[in-house]
């Protein structure tokens, strides 16, 4: 049976590491990122908007899961969710700039991963942020 999760993430162009982790592997690595802005979030900007796609990513493939398994990951990206949001803040301005926001139809309230900034950023984050 095809796994239509993988087959979007093909689709969209995504490397092949991240095809193969599917679901799972997404929210596990959204699960490294939360951690790493527990402890303060140590890279760049562009690092974090990485980061901040690859959560983008999960909500796009979330409609598409169907199976226990699914539900159950689902579940936890709930958990860690719930955790991120403490640890964020709102930004004065969208991380990503107005064109991708506007492109894309993000909002603060669907979107929020890019529209908030950690409490606790690194010094090139914080710089960057700055600016």
């Amino acid at each position: 049976m095809k796994d239509p999760i993988r087959a979007y993430l093909r689709k969209k162009g995504c490397p092949e590491h991240i095809v193969k982790g599917g679901l799972e592997g997404l929210v596990e690595t959204w699960e490294t990122v939360v951690t790493e802005v527990t402890h303060g979030y140590d890279l760049t900007l562009d690092d974090y908007l990485n980061d901040m796609d690859g959560r983008q990513l999960i909500e796009e493939v979330v409609p598409l899961a169907s199976t226990p398994a699914h539900k159950a990951v689902i579940k936890r990206l709930g958990r860690l969710d719930g955790v991120m949001r403490t640890l964020i803040e709102p930004s004065e301005k969208p991380l990503w700039d107005d064109n991708a926001v506007k492109e894309n139809g993000w909002t603060a309230e669907k979107n929020w991963w890019y529209f908030n900034r950690p409490k606790r950023p690194g010094p090139d984050l914080r710089d960057e942020l700055e600016k």
